[in-house]
């Protein structure tokens, strides 16, 4: 393989969000607490932190959207895509999984679960807000 050809598939800045270091794989764990449906927003902000700390928020954020799959990028893309997806799956309860196991992006499994988790249950915080305004 040539170097310009590996450059370009395997960039070695850090910077880049195409980027993966050599000690990252698809086992990895990159939270300690699994999303088990109430802990939604903590497990969110855990995750942030972990995607951010290795660069790779632009694949659940959208700001590197997926190139066209004639691009030189697609595959770079992919890759990327699948290790954030593998993370991001490792982290969920095995009920979570099994329910987003086949969605395609990052970014549509980060919609996914925001959509479900991150509403509060209306009703019940009514019924605690009120037994503790009636607390004496």
């Amino acid at each position: 393989m040539s170097s310009s050809v590996a450059s370009s598939t395997l960039p070695a800045d850090p910077s880049n969000p195409y980027y993966l270091h050599h000690g990252d794989s698809l086992g990895s764990m990159l939270v300690t607490q699994v999303l088990t449906g109430d802990n939604y927003h903590s497990w969110r902000r855990s995750m942030l932190m972990a995607l951010t700390a290795k660069n790779e928020v632009c694949f659940i954020d959208g700001s590197v959207p997926s190139p066209l799959d004639t691009s030189p990028l697609f595959q770079s893309w992919t890759r990327c895509n699948n290790m954030v997806l593998s993370w991001l799956l490792n982290s969920l309860s095995k009920e979570i999984a099994a329910s987003v196991i086949y969605v395609d992006s990052a970014m549509e499994m980060r919609f996914d679960l925001k959509e479900r988790f991150s509403q509060g249950c209306g009703p019940q915080i009514f019924q605690l807000q009120n037994s503790i305004a009636s607390l004496t």
